[in-house]
């Protein structure tokens, strides 16, 4: 076969050849979007000589997330390390991380030109300013994930479980796993879509089948060690019959230990998210009994599919369905 010309790489990429001569050449004055059509066509083909280096890495996408300190974004942040480390050097992914509780500064980083961006994946709250920023980011043109929750109700993509049902899983298994009668209660962190979420499926679940085990109170936690575990203690005090308790959010471990420390600690049904080394561990202790873990590293590879389907890096179109969750006992460790 005969090596690729510029007639080749402009009917591969969709543009005329004067567009595939200014952008091999470095001439300039060719929009972002066609030079990186060009270059993608020109890999694709094999053309056999180096591209300009001023055309490499224009695929930047860029990773925003919250809690490094959390083992859950942890192995978000190692799955996109892994992933980009497979895909073509054309393609870099950085990742950074933002303050949870400062939407101003979550709306800054959103709204960033500093480096130009082949597509933004948003791992970070929804408020007001953050919803607005990602909808200025959007209008430019720019294509915007959302991976676990979404900071914008109205644009870009959403990557996660299906959260509704995962907060009815749990309240099933509550409903059937619980070692007496009694109330059960839940925790969630109160800015994130997603928890809320999941406690409407919970107590939908307890509206639609009333019985003598009943959700009866809703604590916010803050995701925070000392506010999980004060929340816990003080309804362990308000509900000395207490038989479940469903954690919506994160810091599993602060409860962890409120219920190795209690009386009544293994009498009471825990359900809660993410699969961690202490919660593996209170699994097999038998302080834990449920995991719904979210598989973040599932969630990295949908959020990338989309952004190279939307910049042309892929003609597969990714699964749209949810992700699915995966359900751990102590018994599938």
């Amino acid at each position: 076969m005969s090596k690729p010309n510029y007639r080749d790489i402009a009917r591969h990429a969709g543009v005329g050849t004067a567009t595939v001569e200014r952008v091999l050449n470095g001439r300039g004055g060719v929009r972002p979007e066609l030079v990186e059509k060009v270059v993608v066509a020109a890999r694709t083909l094999n053309y056999p000589r180096t591209l300009p280096d001023a055309h490499r890495g224009l695929l930047r996408i860029e990773v925003l997330m919250v809690r490094p300190e959390t083992t859950f974004y942890r192995r978000l942040s190692k799955a996109f390390e892994r992933i980009a480390a497979t895909l073509d050097p054309l393609v870099i992914v950085h990742r950074s991380f933002t303050e949870e509780m400062k939407p101003d500064e979550i709306a800054r980083r959103i709204l960033s030109t500093d480096l130009p961006r082949a597509g933004l994946i948003l791992a970070v709250p929804n408020s007001p300013l953050i919803s607005a920023a990602v909808d200025a980011v959007v209008a430019r043109g720019v294509p915007v994930v959302h991976v676990v929750t979404r900071a914008s109700e109205s644009k870009g993509e959403f990557v996660g479980i299906d959260n509704y049902s995962a907060g009815r899983t749990a309240a099933h298994f509550m409903a059937r796993m619980a070692r007496a009668e009694g109330p059960v209660i839940a925790l969630c962190h109160p800015i994130y879509q997603v928890h809320r979420d999941r406690i409407r499926g919970f107590s939908d679940y307890f509206h639609e089948h009333p019985g003598p085990i009943a959700f009866e109170w809703l604590g916010f936690s803050r995701d925070e060690e000392r506010y999980s575990a004060e929340s816990l203690s003080f309804a362990l005090e308000m509900y000395p019959h207490l038989v479940g308790l469903y954690n919506a959010g994160g810091a599993n471990s602060a409860l962890i230990q409120v219920l190795r420390r209690h009386r009544r600690g293994r009498d009471v049904l825990f359900i809660g998210h993410e699969l961690t080394d202490y919660t593996s561990t209170a699994l097999r202790e038998g302080i834990m009994d449920v995991v719904l873990d979210q598989a973040p590293e599932a969630q990295a590879q949908r959020a990338l599919d989309l952004i190279l389907r939307r910049i042309g890096l892929t003609a597969i179109e990714p699964d749209r369905a949810p992700i699915r969750f995966i359900t751990i006992t102590a018994e599938a460790l």
